[in-house]
């Protein structure tokens, strides 16, 4: 109970995660010298790897398996199957409306209009979003978040974080976070219709989980594994599944140096 309690007071207080960052930075900060900082830091976009590691155990081994797996599987297992996607749309249908202002504020200006259009259709002939008659119509949901808007402006993902109970995030996703949950509906919706939507969410992603999970438990390192996947996925949403291809240059160079290296050989053997 109190793995849960520590999960919906952190998720519904945007605040207190980001008191909860600044502290994990200021820790960090603390607990070494800056020689020691840049001997043990092997990856810049995960400075606080120390703090991570152990918040990473925490969620994965204990707070997930105990607790949100066990309640995500019960929750597909009993819930019926037509009430839960209404819910599910419902709550995936109050984030319409911040995608909508997402998208004007990097110029998508039609895919700002579908997602209006997604929200009037659905609150109204779907019954506050219940029902998804827009999906008729090929306007499909892609929701975008302030995290994206941050990313399209260069602004970059900054220290890789792990939530304690609620997993792998970034300092530009934070932010991100607590700009949206600022957007109407969301900002005037009550303490306890808020609680349910973020639980209804939180399950449905966590049952999603369950085709890569048996990926993360046989990876060599599931932290690793975990924010690899993270970071491709924040570039993927930020460059609407196009991101730019990068050459490593050194890399490129050595092949290119191979490639000559046999061709020389295959000269001499002529």
């Amino acid at each position: 109970m109190k793995v849960a309690a520590i999960f919906s007071y952190l998720f519904n207080n945007p605040t207190k995660r980001i008191v909860v960052i600044l502290l994990a930075l200021v820790i960090s900060a603390c607990s070494s010298t800056p020689a020691e900082n840049s001997a043990s830091v092997s990856d810049p976009k995960d400075p606080l790897e120390s703090i991570n590691r152990p918040f990473w155990t925490f969620t994965w081994d204990y707070a997930d398996k105990y607790v949100l797996k066990p309640t995500a599987q019960a929750y597909v297992e009993y819930m019926p199957t037509d009430f839960r996607s209404g819910i599910h749309n419902v709550a995936l249908n109050l984030n319409e409306p911040s995608t909508v202002i997402n998208n004007l504020l990097q110029g998508k200006f039609s895919e700002a209009g579908k997602s209006t259009g997604r929200f009037i259709l659905n609150s109204t002939i779907g019954i506050f979003g219940f029902f998804d008659p827009a999906s008729d119509f090929e306007w499909i949901r892609a929701q975008e978040e302030f995290g994206e808007v941050l990313g399209s402006y260069g602004v970059g993902d900054g220290p890789y974080l792990v939530i304690p109970a609620l997993g792998p995030s970034s300092v530009r996703e934070e932010v991100g976070d607590y700009v949206d949950k600022y957007y109407w509906p969301l900002a005037i919706i009550d303490f306890w219709p808020n609680l349910l939507r973020q639980a209804v969410l939180g399950l449905e992603q966590r049952a999603a989980l369950v085709d890569q999970e048996q990926i993360i438990n046989e990876s060599i390192d599931s932290y690793e594994f975990v924010k690899n996947a993270y970071f491709q996925n924040m570039e993927f949403k930020v460059y609407d599944g196009n991101p730019p291809i990068v050459i490593d240059e050194d890399s490129e160079d050595e092949i290119n140096a191979f490639l000559e290296e046999l061709d020389n050989m295959a000269d001499v053997d002529q």
